[in-house]
């Protein structure tokens, strides 16, 4: 039998320009997709000389589908000519979006898609005297720099973009956590749940906490559970679709998440 979400009111936090894929799943299941970005993604502003020393390494190794995009346009669109470095995607997402924009992908992770299960693939075992440049937003996780420096490889990060907290008008929001209409929040990354915390007011983060949060991997899921949300479930892949399938077992009655 196919689940339905069956009108449930679903919130979605993904940045405006990266949310349609996931809404049209949930309404084309019968959910309201309720759009509230909680982060913009912005340029970080192209350097010359980072984007040489990136070239030059042996290595670009991109954590994410928006370090692809931003990085691509660094580049003018195309693959530098007579590259010598290979490409690593830290997930399926991230690959594809190098593959459609024309760029092979080297290594990429089989199942475990994160900075562990990139750094658990055979070609990164190795790395002694190469340069891995990290293509990443400004900030993020240390560990696959740390790992890689420890395998004795030159490790640099190229920041090509930064997340901001947008300005939104939260008034639709507060009206669901008042009227306690929000059956689910999707969550897809730390600094999305930060600021969707900050973004509201104290009442309505307590209305909040005690609702149904999907995360997208364990890490945003602990995270969650410190800051004091109740019903948490951790999506099996980090993709739309994993997402989907989470939300509509859950809401149709089947309890696979956690509860504190």
């Amino acid at each position: 039998m196919t689940l339905s979400l069956k009108g449930a009111h679903i919130l979605v936090t993904r940045p405006a320009a990266q949310a349609e894929n996931l809404c049209r799943l949930i309404e084309g299941q019968g959910g309201a997709a309720i759009r509230f970005p909680t982060l913009e993604i912005v340029a970080a502003g192209p350097d010359p000389a980072l984007l040489a020393q990136a070239a030059a390494g042996d290595w670009l190794i991109f954590t994410s589908t928006n370090a692809v995009d931003f990085a691509i346009k660094a580049f003018g669109g195309k693959m530098p000519a007579l590259r010598k470095f290979k490409i690593a995607a830290v997930g399926q997402a991230t690959a594809k979006a190098l593959q459609q924009s024309g760029w092979s992908v080297d290594c990429v992770p089989a199942t475990e898609f994160n900075s562990e299960g990139l750094l658990a693939e055979p070609l990164l075992q190795d790395v002694a005297g190469q340069t891995c440049t990290i293509v990443r937003g400004v900030g993020g996780r240390e560990k696959l720099a740390e790992s890689l420096r420890s395998r004795g490889a030159e490790v640099r990060y190229w920041e090509v973009y930064r997340r901001l907290q947008p300005v939104v008008n939260n008034g639709e929001l507060l009206g669901y956590l008042a009227r306690r209409q929000l059956d689910a929040v999707t969550i897809t990354s730390i600094e999305a749940l930060q600021n969707l915390l900050a973004m509201l007011d104290g009442d309505s983060v307590v209305l909040l906490r005690s609702i149904l949060l999907v995360a997208m991997s364990e890490r945003i899921g602990q995270a969650a559970e410190d800051f004091g949300f109740k019903q948490i479930a951790v999506s099996r892949q980090p993709t739309d679709a994993a997402i989907l399938e989470t939300l509509t077992t859950l809401l149709n009655g089947e309890n696979s998440g956690r509860s504190n």
